[in-house]
This record gives C-alpha cells, structure tokens and sequence, in this order.
C-alpha cells in the first residue's frame, strides 16, 4: 500500500482529519461549506478503495427508536438530510434521495423490556416521532407473518425509519468536500508530534515521512481509533467487533415490507429490494463478542445454520423456506464503555477532536455529528445541536451515557 502512498501539497493545515470514510467526510463537508472557516484542510486516508472500511460494510438504516433525546434529535436532523439531501448539496446534479419508511420493528419478549420500550416511546412522541407502542394484537394485525406466540409488546414507527443509500451520501460529500477545497492524501498517519506542555498536537508525520504542522487534529479513523488516539497519548475504549450481513431470499416472500425487526434474541432482519436482509453479533450464538484484528473479516459460517436461520423462521415461518444469497462481515466501531459517539475535543491535548465509537449507529449520525464537529471547529462550540452529552469527559469520570435502544 505504501507504494501508492502520496505526500500533501502542503507543509501545514489549520485542520488535519484522520480517515476519510464517512465521518472523515462529512466533517470535511460541513466545515469546507461553512462561510465563517476559511482554514486548510487535509483528509488523510490509508485506504482510497475503503474496501474494508465500516462506511462500505454498513446496512444503512436510520432510526428514531432511542431512548435518549440527543440520539433522538440527531436521527431526526438524519432524515431530514436524507429527504432534502439535492438542496443541501446545493447542485442540481445531485441525487434525491429517497428514505424507504418501513420502519423498525422492536419486539418485546418480556414485561421488563415492553415497560422499557414504552418509556421510550415517550420520550419519542414528546420530540415528534410517529413511534407506536403495540400490543402483540395490534402487530399482528398490522404484520400477520409475524409469529407473536411469545411477544408481550413492541414499538413501531413508520415515519422517517427505515433504509437509505448511505454509500452514494458519502460519495458526494467526498466530491464535494474537494470541491469546496479540502485536499484528499492517500497516505498514512504514523506519528503526531506534541508540544511542550503536551496541551496540543502540533505536527503529524506521515508513512512517507513528510511531517505536517496542523492547527487541529480529528480523529475520524473508525474501528482504528485508538490506534489514532494513543499517538497524542490518549486510550480511548473503541475496538472493532464483527458483525454479520446474511442476503436471503424468500421461496414464498411476505406480501409488504418487513420491517427492520429486532427480535429478543438479538437478530434483526428487514426488506432489502426483493430480497431479505438478517444481521447479528456473535454473542447469538453464547459465544463472547471479543474485539478482532483489524484485517480480521472471517465469516462464521455456523451463524447462519445453527442460529439465525432458526430464529427468524421461528419468528416469520414464511422464512422456513429461504435461500441465502450474500454473506459479508464488517466492523463495528464499538465503544466497549458504552456504546455511543465520543465526540468533542480532549480534556488536555485540547486541539485533538474525536469523532469516534459509534457502535453501528456511525451512518444514521453522521449528518448531525459532521455539522456538529464543524461547528465546533469553525466556531469553538456547537450551534444547531448540543452534542456535548458525548463528550470525552464522560470517560475520565466513568459517566455513562445511557442509551437503552442499542442494537
């Protein structure tokens, strides 16, 4: 790879970020399109293809299901993005691109989570969401393939829920990031250079040796976060985990969209086009969910045979009948303190920006955590949304952020 590797066309940047999937290019988006930044930026990625970055792994879903109100309201500016997606690129060539509502689906096996579920339907209604809280009744009425023999209760919401083409979303905020001027480098981030009191990074150096002066660094580099982080001398708790994607098709497929359905056992499934789409950890299956090497995409082939085909035929026995298509592994990107975003500066290095952690919620967030971060660049503060409840002093105190809806 380092073959390929090409120095910047500069010496120094006002903003250095670390990764360019996704979130590397939303933040590089936003801040190049904000008139009050007129700063540098440089995009720094080792991987030019993505081949195995999380952003090329994902199953692309939005939700407004959460229990939090910031997670909320992010997924909210989310599809709201999404559905006006042409005017915010502000070009006529730009895609629309379209939010297929069908919805997640949670099911309640017990009273404990039902009560749970309805608590958050609350705080969903209170901040506009269309959620319903269902009984088993009312879901099978509304989904009669549904096996709900062993269901309490469940949350619906058909509004602003569903999938949308992640993939081409980053494709034209990387286009238009370089556009608006940020410069992309296929190269690597080896070494970062701090100052003398250790309260900023002050230069990165760079596989092919070239070492850049910068006047922030962000951390944007996904299941390698920490690998970024502890070049300024920081830990934080992000490690990639796997996670499984099982293509399938339906020998007798269900009359109207499957909602993206998140069973008790911990295996959701959904539509995908004419065909069905089942994920999972690896916990399905008893065994421990352990962080993995970075190249690590192994696929356990058992998964599929021994537990996820029988659940879901179990839940759906239209299922009993299917022909699995497509398999692939991706990476989580999975904070282990508490499955959510860490975003914000550092409570010492104060000019290294963290956009890590976000445990398989990275694509539904990234528009309101992109806007987020450039704000906080451009202006030294967010403006549009609060995100400081992610923030990395919860992690010195040892301060959860609770989010009960975590998939």
């Amino acid at each position: 790879m380092a073959a390929n590797f090409q120095s910047p066309q500069q010496k120094s940047y006002d903003v250095v970020i670390v990764g360019g999937a996704m979130y590397g290019s939303s933040v590089a988006w936003w801040l190049s399109r904000n008139p009050d930044f007129d700063g540098s930026i440089l995009v720094v990625e080792r991987d030019p293809s993505y081949e195995f970055s999380s952003t090329a792994h994902t199953n692309s879903c939005i939700r407004q299901q959460f229990s939090a109100e910031v997670n909320v309201k992010v997924s909210q500016f989310g599809a709201e993005f999404i559905k006006n997606f042409r005017e915010f690129m502000a070009d006529d060539e730009a895609p629309e691109i379209i939010l297929q509502n069908y919805g997640y689906m949670y099911l309640a096996g017990d009273e404990a989570f039902a009560e749970t579920l309805k608590e958050s339907q609350a705080i969903q209604e209170k901040l506009g969401s269309g959620t319903r809280h269902m009984s088993a009744a009312e879901i099978k009425a509304d989904y009669p393939f549904y096996n709900v023999d062993d269901i309490v209760a469940g949350n619906h919401n058909l509004i602003d829920e569903g999938y949308f083409d992640g993939g081409t979303i980053f494709d034209w905020w990387r286009k238009k990031a370089r556009a608006n001027g940020a410069e992309y480098c296929a190269n690597e981030v080896v070494a970062m250079g701090l100052n003398a009191t250790g309260s900023a990074v002050e230069t990165i150096t760079l596989s092919t040796g070239d070492v850049i002066s910068c006047g922030k660094v962000i951390n944007c580099s996904g299941p390698r976060a920490v690998e970024t982080s502890r070049m300024a001398g920081i830990e934080i708790p992000v490690e990639p985990r796997r996670r499984y994607t099982f293509i399938f098709d339906a020998e007798q497929p269900l009359d109207r969209d499957l909602p993206l359905t998140i069973d008790p056992s911990g295996v959701h499934m959904r539509t995908d086009g004419q065909y069905y789409l089942a994920g999972c950890p690896p916990s399905i299956s008893g065994a421990d969910d352990p962080a993995v090497a970075y190249d690590d995409f192994e696929i356990d082939h058992s998964l599929w045979e021994n537990y996820i085909w029988p659940i879901i035929a179990t839940r759906i026995p239209q299922f009993e009948a299917i022909k699995l298509t497509n398999t692939w592994v991706g990476h989580y990107a999975f904070n282990t303190f508490d499955q959510n975003a860490i975003i914000g500066a550092h409570t010492k290095v104060e000019n290294f920006i963290f956009v890590n952690g976000f445990s398989g919620h990275g694509l539904q967030q990234s528009p309101a955590m992109g806007r987020g971060v450039a704000e906080l660049i451009a202006y030294g503060e967010y403006r549009s949304l609060d995100l400081s409840p992610f923030g990395y002093e919860r992690i010195e105190t040892q301060t959860k952020f609770v989010e009960k809806a975590v998939i």
